[in-house]
């Protein structure tokens, strides 16, 4: 009894060392794949689905040597859904590890500061790393659909580089951009100065938005910043030109006009007291910092030097004599 107890367990340590070291020899040998190939892994797919879709694809020959590999090796649980990209050398243990880390094929979005949501929209449709599904969506449709309180989009999505992959949708993108907007204003806010005009941080937004509107000098945006909130402060009007451009909408050709700036709608600054209603642009993190620690300074005029950045001025007299330096050329 005794010898045939041991030579079950010497049956038994052989088959398992047999198994390791074909489970090894599987795990390195690479697989069958001419150049490179791209495999799309379903959402929501358990291993044996998985197992089952590379088959379908050519990259497996069968699907239980895969199965057993991830089992083996405490991954099944963990794989992930995407596009990944493959080449001849790869191996199943390498493809596992893909699948595991999530390390899919992507493309990249930038959406820039100072854009409007209507670019946005132009841009994701002319994109074609992703999938568009708002061209028949109004405005108001889509933030309904990412779940924002607001109707009006503008100002409402953090510009930066979104690495997506081929599957992706433009609402998810704008939806994840949507939220990182909304938690970076909330922490902004959070450590804002002390004794700002604002009533809430959606009028900071607004005010931000301006500010990158006003100038590309990131240096100056404090500066911008000041001589706005101080006008906001003796209830003088801003008179920007950002805003009455964003106002006059398709009708503005590129240049403004002195009868543009006494053409009243809800955005012109130059009629109207206070911020306008919405935000005008996508903010950048610097503009918003700058609406929320703006310069301490006694100016209330800037203008043009002509060269990117601009003038600064205490009072109209010292303004105009900056004016006829470095707009007139007096």
């Amino acid at each position: 009894m005794k010898r045939f107890i041991l030579f079950s367990l010497f049956v038994a340590v052989l088959g398992a060392v047999g198994f390791i070291a074909w489970l090894d020899h599987y795990a390195k040998t690479p697989l069958n794949i001419n150049g490179s190939q791209t495999v799309v892994i379903k959402p929501q797919s358990g291993l044996s689905s998985i197992a089952n879709q590379l088959v379908v694809q050519g990259v497996l020959t069968e699907a239980k040597p895969f199965v057993l590999l991830a089992r083996s090796l405490r991954k099944a649980s963990s794989l992930q859904a995407g596009e990944y990209k493959l080449d001849q050398s790869t191996t199943p243990f390498q493809l596992l590890l893909l699948l595991n880390e999530g390390k899919t094929t992507q493309g990249k979005i930038t959406l820039i500061e100072g854009k409007t949501f209507k670019e946005i929209r132009e841009q994701l449709a002319l994109n074609h790393s992703i999938k568009n599904t708002i061209q028949d969506l109004t405005d108001a449709n889509i933030m309904t659909l990412i779940g924002a309180k607001q109707q009006h989009p503008e100002g409402l999505f953090f510009p930066d580089t979104y690495h997506i992959d081929s599957s992706a949708k433009d609402i998810k993108l704008l939806k994840r951009s949507y939220e990182a907007m909304t938690a970076k204003l909330a922490a902004a806010w959070e450590k804002k100065e002390v004794g700002l005009p604002y009533k809430n941080s959606y009028e900071a937004l607004i005010m931000a938005s301006i500010i990158e509107k006003e100038t590309g000098k990131a240096s100056e945006r404090p500066m911008i910043a000041g001589v706005f909130l101080n006008r906001l402060r003796i209830s003088m009007r801003l008179q920007t030109d950002p805003t009455v451009i964003y106002g006059m909408g398709s009708k503005f050709k590129g240049n403004i006009r002195r009868k543009d700036l006494h053409t009243d709608t809800e955005y012109n600054t130059y009629t109207r007291g206070g911020l306008p209603p919405t935000p005008i642009a996508m903010p950048s993190l610097a503009a918003i910092e700058a609406a929320l620690h703006p310069a301490k300074t006694k100016a209330l005029y800037f203008v043009g030097r002509g060269d990117g950045s601009h003038a600064f001025s205490n009072s109209l007299t010292q303004h105009n004599r900056a004016v006829a330096k470095y707009q007139l050329k007096r």
